[in-house]
């Protein structure tokens, strides 16, 4: 994809997301990986987002995934604002669903032997529970998440 035509929304975005960070460098980053994700990179993982955005090794995509400060709850509701006034509609839905990722271990939050739809019967998983916007037009964005904690994970 050309990320060229998008350029004024997504500094429109950029800037909104900004106020979500606490120093300059994720900041300035956070954009780099924005253009990542439209590029036209097959795969979306750090290496393949440093290289699409000319970077030569992926350790500042890294940086920001792994260990930059920033405000997820305040991502979310920029997301949430920025859907609501570009694409909602009377016509649209809040869609509420969950999706299992198989584990092999138990480290991970929240890994129990549980019903797993993505498996289709009980495994060792975490089960991620979304919220997703269907626009009447046949677009739509995911607004939220939130891992679901077995009762016994809340009590330990």
């Amino acid at each position: 994809m050309d990320v060229a035509p998008w350029m004024d929304e997504l500094a429109h975005v950029h800037e909104q997301l900004g106020k979500c960070f606490l120093r300059k460098e994720p900041r300035e980053r956070a954009l780099d990986y924005l253009k990542g994700l439209l590029g036209s990179s097959e795969r979306k993982n750090s290496w393949q987002l440093a290289e699409q955005v000319g970077e030569k090794v992926p350790y500042g995509m890294q940086r920001l995934l792994r260990v930059a400060q920033w405000d997820t709850d305040g991502a979310r509701d920029v997301l949430q604002d920025y859907v609501k006034e570009r694409f909602g509609s009377s016509g649209g839905a809040l869609v509420i669903d969950e999706t299992g990722f198989i584990k092999k271990g138990y480290e991970s939050a929240g890994v129990k032997r549980q019903y797993c739809g993505t498996a289709g019967k009980v495994e060792n998983c975490q089960v991620g529970v979304f919220l997703y916007y269907a626009a009447a037009n046949g677009g739509g964005a995911f607004l939220d998440r939130e891992l679901y904690l077995p009762e016994d994970w809340i009590e330990d």
